[in-house]
């Protein structure tokens, strides 16, 4: 396990300008930033970011664990400082020791051999066997680092599933659950993958695609106005520069793991579910944006009616967001949302 310590302080005018009313009379916190490389498995490390106040004491109702989506990691977008503050500094500002998880394939973590060969000389990587035995070895992590016994878990879209998946087979070791934009049984093919054809290892994802993926998904006359000026290319500076290969195609791509794809077409396609709301006994809450297309809100629905045992579940639809809402002028609807439903058990 390979560790880095930092201590830093936000901008105190951008972390105040994102709190919600109420907050802004106590000055903003020295935060702590821990950087590790922790081992999943043969040969693979997955990296995990921590962000905490100086000196506060946290326990499992203020530990949240972040996991990302099917695209690209967790460190290069809940933690991308936009007017900077990032989601992962608001936070950590309101008292919280809030991680951020990439899983193998994705961001700062250990990309598979065959990321680096031709994306059809192999069949696709990060199934969801491996993402599992990636999360599991961080919730193990920041648990025996903290002393815990459970803590919160946040996943969005591919994410969702994996978060969803270990509360409902491990609800002993999680407080409180969030499903981000989540991913349900469809009765057609999904955005990101219109099906048909072989799946290699890898694909790739070019800039112009995801931009125009995500204004996509908006009203064409909201359109110009979805995302500030500057933070997609913020955005996409960071995150396509973690890939040493990609980067200097040209054009530059982001290489993907199919095998969120691949897990897709098994059992989202086909039917079957992949994991069981019912099972999880976590209070949780379902956030959608109102634009999003790639996971609309009758499946966020859908699973809200599957949770029976979950005590003071809650969906929520928020105006004018896409599936990628953390990056959006609209972000701080979903941070105050999230943050409202994480405080409601924190001591």
């Amino acid at each position: 396990m390979k560790r880095r310590h930092i201590l830093a302080a936000p901008a105190l005018a951008a972390l105040a300008s994102a709190l919600p009313r109420g907050a802004h009379a106590q000055a903003a916190p020295q935060i702590v930033t821990e950087e590790f490389m922790v081992p999943s498995g043969e040969g693979i490390e997955v990296f995990l970011r921590s962000k905490r106040p100086e000196g506060a004491t946290t326990g499992a109702s203020r530990t949240l664990l972040m996991v990302h989506g099917a695209g690209f990691g967790a460190s290069s977008s809940f933690d991308l400082p936009f007017g900077g503050v990032s989601w992962m500094d608001y936070i950590a500002g309101r008292g919280f020791d809030v991680w951020t998880l990439d899983i193998s394939g994705f961001g700062r973590s250990t990309r598979p051999p065959a990321m680096s060969q031709p994306a059809d000389q192999n069949p696709p990587v990060t199934r969801g066997t491996q993402a599992m035995a990636d999360l599991t070895a961080a919730v193990n992590f920041i648990k025996q680092r903290r002393s815990l016994e459970k803590l919160s878990l946040l996943g969005h879209s591919w994410g969702t599933k994996l978060v969803g998946r270990f509360a409902a087979d491990q609800p002993a070791q999680v407080e409180r659950l969030v499903l981000f934009a989540p991913p349900w049984l469809r009765d057609g093919p999904s955005r990101t993958d219109p099906g048909g054809g072989p799946l290699g290892a890898w694909r790739p994802l070019t800039q112009r695609a995801l931009r125009e993926g995500i204004l996509a998904q908006a009203p064409e006359a909201q359109r110009a106005g979805l995302i500030p000026p500057g933070w997609f290319e913020h955005f996409a500076g960071v995150t396509w520069a973690l890939d040493p290969d990609g980067i200097r195609a040209n054009p530059s791509v982001l290489r993907v793991p199919n095998g969120p794809v691949a897990d897709g077409r098994e059992f989202w396609n086909a039917g079957k579910p992949w994991w069981e709301p019912g099972k999880v006994t976590a209070p949780s809450l379902i956030v959608v944006g109102e634009w999003d297309r790639t996971t609309p809100a009758p499946l966020g629905l859908a699973i809200f009616g599957l949770m029976t045992q979950s005590p003071g579940k809650r969906m929520t639809v928020l105006a004018e967001g896409t599936h990628n809402m953390w990056m959006e002028r609209n972000r701080g609807a979903l941070f105050q949302a999230v943050q409202g439903f994480l405080e409601e058990s924190a001591a």
